[in-house]
C-alpha cells in the first residue's frame, strides 16, 4: 500500500502551483475545472512520484491557521544535503517567506528548517 496523493485547499490556486514548481520542481498536470461547482485543481508530481493536489473553490472557509493545532501540520521535502537545506532556506527567506525554525539539527537527529509558505502552509526542508 502507498499514499496516492495528499490534497490541499488554497485560495490562490495559481500561486500555490507556482510555489511548488519554483521551489520543489513539481511537474503540474492540466488544470481541472468543474464549471458547476467552481472547483479547480492541479495534480503536482514530484521527483520520486509523490503527488500533491492543490485545489480551490469559491465557497471556502478561510479559518486561522495557527502552527500548533490538530490536523495537518506540515509537508516535508528531503533535499539530499545540509547545503541544499541551507541554500533553499536562504532563497525562500530572501523571497519573503518566513522562517519558523532552523536550519538546525533537531533532537531526533533531523537537519531541517521550517518555512511558512503561501497561505501559512508550513514546509519542512530536510537533508
Amino acid at each position: 500500500m502507498r499514499i496516492e496523493h495528499v490534497a490541499l485547499y488554497v485560495n490562490d490556486l495559481e500561486g500555490a502551483k507556482e510555489f511548488f514548481v519554483r521551489y520543489f520542481g513539481a511537474a503540474p498536470g492540466e488544470c481541472y475545472h468543474n464549471r458547476t461547482t467552481g472547483f479547480r485543481s492541479y495534480f503536482l508530481t514530484f521527483e520520486g512520484g509523490a503527488r500533491l493536489e492543490v485545489m480551490t473553490r469559491p465557497d471556502l472557509d478561510d479559518l486561522p491557521k495557527p502552527l500548533a493545532r490538530t490536523g495537518y501540520a506540515h509537508t516535508a521535502f528531503c533535499l539530499g544535503s545540509r547545503q541544499a537545506v541551507d541554500e533553499l532556506t536562504a532563497r525562500m527567506k530572501t523571497d519573503g517567506f518566513g522562517v519558523v525554525s532552523g536550519p538546525r539539527t533537531t533532537g531526533d537527529g533531523y537537519y531541517e528548517s521550517c518555512i511558512l509558505g503561501p497561505e501559512g502552509l508550513q514546509i519542512e526542508l530536510t537533508e
